[in-house]
Formats: C-alpha cells, sequence, structure tokens
C-alpha cells in the first residue's frame, strides 16, 4: 500500500537530524481532510470522529491506516491473548519506604504524580509483543509500508524547516531509522545523539543497521515501527493499543502500590525478571542476562496475568497522547476515572511544540541508573512518526 507519507517522513526526519544536532524540531503542517479509522466492529476501534487529540495527527498516514482492510480471520481470534479483568487500582508513582539510597533515577518522576483512582473495563490483551513474524504476515497480506521505509522529499523537508537550511547530504535523505552504538566510558550524557545515530537502510526488517537474516529475527518483537505503523497493523487484526492505563494495570497486575510488577526490589538486585540493561549505561552491558539487545519473546517468565516481557525488552506504544500534567487533571476532577484515555491535546514541559505519544514498559536499555522505564507507572513518550530500535507494541481487545 503505496500512499503518500513524504509529509510524514519529513517531520520524522526533521526530528533525527534535530537528535544530531544539526536542525531543530518543526511541527508537520496539517491538510484539511478526512480520514477514517472506524471498524465494522465499533468495539474494537475509537471512531474517527471521537479520536482523541485527532488535530495533532497526520491526516496522509491516517488516511493509510484508514484504508487497510481487517483480515477475516482475525475479526474475534483472542488466540495468543490473554483475559484481563477489570478493576480499580491507584495509579502512578510509588515511593517505597526503604527508597533511601536508591538512585534518583530509580524513583518517580514528576509527571508520575499525583496517584489516582482509575477503573478499567475487562479486555483481552496480547501475552507478548507483536513479533516480526506477525507483522510480516501483515506486510504481506496488504503491501503496507512502514514510515522508516520512506526517503524524505528535500522539497517538501525545505517548506518545515528555517529559511536558508542547507540540504543535507544525499544519504541522510535517504530511508532510514535511528541506531543505538555504546559509546566509550567518559562520552557525556547530556547528548542522545552520541549513542543514537541515523543510518539508511534501517526499518523493522534490518532494525539494528546489521542486515540479518530474516528468519534469524522472526521471533524477536518488530521495532522500528511508529505509532502510525502500529495502529496500521492494529487495523488489520482487528484490535487496538491500549490506553496507558489499561497497560499500568496489565503490568502491575495486581501488585497495587508497588514500584515494579514483582514489588519493590530493584532490578540490578535481581534475577531474570526481565530484558533489562546489566552494566553502566550507554558505555557498557555485562549481558548478564544472557541478550546484548532485543530478546526473543517468551525469553522471561510472565507476570502474574501471564503478559510476558510487559516490563523491559523494548517500549511499547500506547493509544494516549502524552500530557505531563495529565494525572493532575484527573485528581482535580475527583473520586475514579473510568477508563481514561489519555488527554485530548499533547503537552509538553520543556518542549511546547512536541506533539507525543506514551510508550510504556521500558526496555533493553533501562537500568535503575538511567531511565528504570519497567518500573510500574514510568511515562515515556515518543512522536507518532518515530520508530526506534528499542519500541515496540502489543495489542487489546475489548470484551463484548
Amino acid at each position: 500500500m503505496d500512499f503518500n507519507k513524504q509529509q510524514i517522513k519529513s517531520s520524522l526526519f526533521i526530528g533525527l537530524i534535530a537528535l544530531a544536532s544539526i536542525l531543530t524540531m518543526c511541527k508537520t503542517e496539517k491538510k484539511e481532510a478526512e480520514a477514517a479509522l472506524v471498524s465494522a466492529n465499533q468495539y474494537c476501534y475509537v471512531p474517527s470522529d471521537s479520536l482523541i487529540g485527532k488535530q495533532f495527527l497526520d491526516v496522509s498516514a491516517l488516511a493509510g491506516i484508514g484504508s487497510i482492510t481487517t483480515d477475516e480471520n482475525k475479526m474475534n481470534d483472542t488466540s495468543g491473548m490473554v483475559l484481563i479483568k477489570g478493576g480499580t487500582f491507584d495509579m502512578g508513582g510509588d515511593v517505597p519506604m526503604n527508597s533511601e539510597g536508591m538512585p534518583s533515577t530509580a524513583l518517580p518522576q514528576p509527571d508520575e504524580f499525583p496517584k489516582h483512582s482509575v477503573q478499567v473495563s475487562d479486555f483481552y490483551m496480547d501475552e507478548h509483543e507483536v513479533t516480526v513474524r506477525q507483522f510480516l504476515e501483515f506486510v504481506e497480506a496488504t503491501g503496507y509500508k512502514t514510515i522508516a521505509e520512506y526517503d524524505v522529499d528535500w522539497e517538501e523537508l525545505k517548506k518545515q524547516v528555517p529559511p536558508g537550511t542547507p540540504k543535507p547530504d544525499e544519504e541522510m535523505l535517504k530511508a532510514g531509522a535511528l541506531v543505538f552504538h555504546y559509546v566509550p566510558k567518559g562520552t557525556p550524557k547530556d547528548n542522545l545523539a552520541n549513542w543514537w545515530s541515523f543510518e539508511t537502510g534501517v526499518n523493522w526488517k534490518n532494525p539494528d543497521g546489521s542486515n540479518p537474516d530474516l528468519d534469524a529475527i522472526l521471533d524477536l518483537p518488530v521495532t522500528q515501527v511508529s505509532w502510525y505503523d502500529a495502529m496500521a497493523y492494529a487495523k488489520w487484526a482487528n484490535k487496538r493499543l491500549p490506553t496507558e492505563a489499561e497497560y499500568e494495570y496489565a503490568m502491575r497486575a495486581g501488585s497495587n502500590n508497588t514500584m515494579y510488577p514483582w514489588g519493590n526490589e530493584m532490578v540490578n538486585n535481581t534475577d531474570e525478571r526481565g530484558n533489562f540493561l546489566q552494566g553502566d549505561f550507554p558505555y557498557e552491558n555485562t549481558v548478564e542476562d544472557g541478550f546484548e539487545s532485543v530478546a526473543p519473546v517468551k525469553s522471561f517468565p510472565p507476570n502474574a496475568y501471564g503478559l510476558y516481557d510487559i516490563s523491559g525488552n523494548v517500549w511499547e506504544w500506547t493509544l494516549d497522547w502524552y500530557g505531563a500534567d495529565y494525572y493532575d487533571v484527573l485528581k482535580s476532577q475527583g473520586g475514579t476515572a473510568i477508563n481514561p484515555q489519555g488527554p485530548d491535546e499533547t503537552r509538553e514541559v520543556y518542549n511546547q511544540q512536541a506533539t507525543n505519544k506514551v510508550v510504556r514498559g521500558g526496555s533493553f536499555l533501562c537500568n535503575d541508573d538511567w531511565c528504570s522505564g519497567f518500573r510500574n507507572s514510568r511515562r515515556m513518550r515518543l512522536s507518532p512518526d518515530s520508530g526506534m530500535q528499542h519500541v515496540g507494541f502489543r495489542l487489546v481487545r475489548e470484551v463484548l
């Protein structure tokens, strides 16, 4: 399916070269058009007209998602999914009584507060992240191309960068994505571009730039996929992305008021809880868990709900826009929030121009001394047009 993604790819490219300190992130200009995300099964999709924050989304990408046909064989298929009974829980950051001496990076961050009461309904959730094998089936059935597989159109890009910006090298305009590289000790940690580099030819089939044999990575979580790419797959599979509340509820698996799915013991002191970083980020991975990078799904024990890699391995897209103050809003409304779906617009503290979706769960690059993304309440965010080497997704389906 070769619909026009030049505008959104250009927007993504701006972000990539901004990360490399070449340009400044610019906001994608939106076109006026209508795009349908409505499925025949209204219970499994957010209808287009009520899609929260739709005005911040790229129209051409939404149109592409709308053009995907749901696989009839997957209409009611819940194989490989876990039924999660709904309930009420306290959403947000938890600080254990023995937190003295813990690094600040291991503790909840300001956007994880205040804790607030949330109720979610029953839902099915994929027992593991969507794999390369599953995504390949989708691509072969639909002909879909991910955002990372499109070259950047310089004429379109010129409209979005400061006047007089020189044209980048042709190699930098080719299709590609960001790849992580460990760096020598002493390299400053204040610049992400020190360990993330844009490389051409990187996409979901070549997620780390090593050009692996596809058969060798079929059981890995699919990565280098954007939020739009995940939504397209969801349309085909007759599912949807989980809300941030559903994800935290599933991750906690009944363990209310704890930092991690397994309790309050720091991950550096646990054995094989998941695929996390052992060593010193971004300098060294001692690979004590056997995996230097992404691990095949089901390589580690599931949580109490039977979900594999819900904590660690790769970050996972959610449906929600990121709002730094969203928990304050919910708390101020009083009572219990019922099936919250995030703010109606994306709100950033440090960059008012950013439009970000929430990602959850942490990755193979997280440990207590860096991002601690494997905590139950840890929130991170990413532009919906960006794919990353450590970001994937899993899907949910509502119980009818």
